[in-house]
């Protein structure tokens, strides 16, 4: 097991897994930051945790909500502006920010309106089947983390999609 202490200034911040980078070039004008992973380095298990260090002008993720994780921010250093459900708040050094799990009224997104980096330590409940919306854009997500494969990878399930396109259960049986 590893230790279960490391130091705020022993963090490495790292882009975003690929799978989560933006793909063109006008989604990189809006989306971008680095992500200091905390919890699997030290052997947390119910709790996800990390610092997302956010340039100004952009932000992390897309506007989304969760159906079953819950989701808390602290800012750390900056300000900007939080977006949940249709309203929008001003967000500080210090500000706390509680996103509980639910449908389009708990959808959130940080965004660096301020001339200096944003970061924020992001903390999550890590249950899992997940159900991920993202209004904006009218789409969904299905994320299953299981436990690593031999190899020591990541062993995940992730399905991004539009309701319209989806097929019967019976389809091609």
């Amino acid at each position: 097991m590893p230790t279960p202490i490391i130091n705020l200034n022993d963090l490495k911040f790292e882009p975003r897994p690929a799978a989560f980078a933006p793909q063109t070039e006008e989604t990189a004008l809006k989306y971008d930051a680095k992500l200091a992973h905390i919890a699997p380095a030290i052997g947390a298990k119910k709790l996800g945790y990390n610092i997302t260090a956010v340039p100004p002008g952009k932000r992390a993720f897309p506007f989304h909500n969760h159906r079953v994780n819950e989701e808390l921010f602290f800012i750390l250093e900056g300000s900007g502006e939080v977006r949940i459900g249709t309203e929008t708040y001003p967000v500080k050094k210090g500000d706390f920010i509680a996103c509980p799990p639910g449908g389009p009224e708990t959808a959130h997104q940080i965004i660096n309106t301020g001339d200096t980096e944003l970061k924020y330590l992001a903390v999550s409940t890590k249950q899992t089947p997940e159900i991920a919306e993202y209004p904006d854009s009218n789409k969904f997500g299905v994320l299953d983390e299981r436990p690593a494969g031999p190899d020591g990878k990541p062993n995940r399930f992730m399905y991004i999609g539009r309701e319209e396109l989806n097929v019967s259960y019976w389809d091609g049986e």
